[in-house]
């Protein structure tokens, strides 16, 4: 049964959700997957054409849950100081002062990520990762919370540093967002021309955001939702032994050179809880770690040669991993070691 808590805050994720809907017409998936990444304190990368509603879907993001916005236009030329902030000698007071840079945001755009040099993309990553930055040899705290939502153009290659598999791990989810439709283009058409923009007022703010998120982590899962999530994970490492007597799926076999790590378990069992939160389900189950594989794993699992030639995508070969992994099948020895560490 959800807490007193969970439900005091279920009809106010119901209307973020609904408002973000009205501004990014025909994503729901989308949406909701952001709106998930969200409160389970993740990050989120988008790759997808220009024009699809990136920029929107950030900035309506900040409006709803009342938090503060910044944008990073990422080029060839931006500094890591750019981003993170730089000491300046203040003469006036004989000392150096630190000058926050437009990290200190609680949401932020990273746009075209792919754009800055692999220095300044460090300079953020490790800011995702620690929550923190360094300046002049002092830390500095990043507001809570702190949201990151980059984008890369998948189609202009040229001129651009890609994120290595290291970086890309830092992201919890990745996801897509699609072309329109006829009639969802038609309406944006007509927004536009009308300038009639969809009110948005803030619903939540950000300490109400830090007890949902407080929510998310203490949202029941059991052992066996674990011990799928491990599997699914764990057949992806076609380097290492299986777990049990099963057999890899074939797509894995064939197309993968790389599988994801442990941080890919972590985030997988924290999504779905999230996930399992905000649509107002008492216990977290094997559905939910399923509505957020692809996400998950997408960006976490390499392809070979193999898989280019034949055109498999990742998101077909974890399709195939979710078709042929069965929700009970760890074997006995490996459910012992899984509850001796749960317990």
């Amino acid at each position: 049964m959800n807490s007193p808590a969970e439900r005091m805050y279920r009809p106010t994720l119901v209307r973020v959700e609904e408002t973000l809907n009205r501004v990014l017409l025909g994503k729901p998936e989308a949406v909701r997957l952001a709106l998930v990444c969200l409160l389970a304190n993740g990050h989120l990368l988008i790759e997808d054409l220009p024009g699809v509603g990136k920029t929107t879907l950030a900035h309506a993001l900040a409006q709803v849950l009342g938090l503060d916005y910044r944008r990073i236009q990422f080029t060839s030329d931006l500094l890591p100081g750019d981003v993170v902030g730089v000491s300046v000698f203040e003469q006036a007071r004989a000392r150096f002062e630190f000058h926050p840079g437009p990290i200190f945001a609680q949401v932020l755009l990273a746009d075209e990520v792919n754009r800055a040099p692999p220095k300044t993309q460090a300079a953020l990553l490790e800011a995702m990762q620690e929550r923190q930055v360094t300046a002049g040899g002092m830390r500095h705290d990043l507001p809570k919370p702190f949201f990151v939502l980059a984008t890369q153009n998948p189609i202009e290659q040229e001129g651009t540093y890609p994120l290595p598999e290291a970086q890309l791990d830092r992201f919890m989810f990745q996801i897509r967002i699609a072309y329109p439709s006829l009639a969802e283009e038609a309406e944006i058409i007509n927004r536009a021309s009308e300038k009639s923009h969809v009110h948005l007022d803030a619903v939540l703010s950000a300490d109400d955001m830090d007890r949902v998120s407080a929510m998310v982590e203490r949202h029941p899962v059991t052992e066996h939702v674990i011990a799928y999530a491990l599997r699914l994970v764990r057949a992806t490492r076609i380097n290492e032994p299986m777990d049990n007597q099963g057999e890899r799926p074939r797509l894995i076999r064939e197309y993968l050179s790389w599988g994801a790590g442990p941080r890919a378990s972590e985030y997988l069992v924290l999504a779905a809880r999230a996930k399992a939160l905000l649509t107002g389900a008492p216990i977290t189950t094997a559905e939910h770690v399923k509505a957020v594989a692809r996400p998950v794993l997408r960006h976490r699992i390499l392809t070979n040669f193999n898989a280019e030639a034949d055109r498999i995508t990742t998101d077909a070969i974890i399709d195939d991993l979710l078709e042929h992994t069965p929700v009970d099948g760890m074997s006995a020895a490996d459910r012992k070691q899984v509850d001796a560490v749960m317990r």
